[in-house]
């Protein structure tokens, strides 16, 4: 299968164009950027073809992967969805309902099959572990700790204008939200959002499975207090996520490339679908209006 990049950031360098390249399935087509002697740079690296213009690109391809910030990356995953073009996407989908809707719509209407990247869904310990306390049942409560150095350490991210603005609520909440609401349900409410230290959220959530589980999500953390944890507490006992081996951002990818392949064979939506990601977005856009 054809596939494009649209974005030619740190992520997209670090990420995204390495796991296209090395994937079996995929065929590393094409780079579009915001700057185009950034695109010609990357795409040369990889064998690629540089292209001036997003349509040209689509036209081209079979999907695309998108490393751009949300709001541009739903605009143009609309157009790509529109043009027929599956979707191989970054967290958040969006950062407004109103640009997450879109997209989810332009998927559903196009019948193009979608993947949003959430990195811990696509490591094999992280889904295993998810199903298992799925298929269990009977939690009472849940903590996600979230805490990146980003804006403390030295991040090539941390001049990132969206992250800057918008902060962990929606960089570093997904990825707990990705974790929790397969395993204790949709959110039925969110019951508060506090702020803290920098851009230090902390997050009440009331499950439709009958548990609360509360987000503790920073990108200002101390480097030597960053990290993630989940831990589930029910009739079963304690449990936490287990460690994985961090085999980095490249080998997920390639299991979500895999994904991708999956549902456009099939035809049966991936569980980290456009749709998901809408609904993640709509439950931090939730969060954000109480910190409002």
């Amino acid at each position: 299968m054809r596939i494009g990049l649209l974005g030619t950031g740190p992520w997209a360098q670090a990420a995204h164009a390495p796991a296209l390249h090395r994937h079996d399935g995929l065929e590393f087509a094409g780079v579009w950027g915001r700057r185009p002697e950034a695109a010609e740079e990357l795409a040369g690296r990889y064998g690629a073809r540089a292209y001036a213009e997003v349509d040209a690109l689509l036209a081209d391809v079979d999907a695309v992967a998108v490393a751009l910030p949300p709001s541009v990356q739903a605009h143009l995953a609309v157009r790509a969805a529109r043009a027929g073009r599956h979707l191989l996407l970054d967290k958040p989908l969006a950062t407004t309902v109103a640009q997450g809707r879109a997209v989810a719509e332009a998927v559903r209407a196009a019948r193009v099959a979608s993947v949003v990247f959430f990195t811990v869904r696509f490591r094999p310990e992280t889904e295993a572990w998810i199903g298992a306390q799925a298929g269990r049942g009977g939690w009472f409560t849940a903590r996600a700790q979230w805490l990146g150095a980003v804006f403390t350490g030295d991040s090539p991210f941390a001049a990132s204008p969206w992250r800057r603005e918008k902060g962990a609520l929606w960089d570093v909440g997904p990825h707990a939200l990705s974790v929790l609401l397969p395993v204790l349900g949709d959110v039925r409410r969110v019951a508060a959002a506090v702020p803290g230290p920098g851009d230090t959220v902390q997050v009440v959530l009331d499950h439709a499975g009958g548990a609360s589980s509360v987000l503790t999500l920073s990108l200002t953390a101390p480097p030597a207090a960053a990290g993630a944890t989940v831990e589930l507490r029910g009739v079963a006992g304690v449990t936490p996520l287990p460690r994985s081996a961090d085999d980095g951002a490249v080998p997920a990818l390639l299991r979500a490339g895999d994904a991708l392949l999956d549902a456009v064979r099939t035809g049966r939506p991936h569980p980290c679908d456009a749709a998901f990601g809408l609904r993640v977005t709509e439950i931090l856009a939730e969060a954000e209006a109480l910190l409002a």
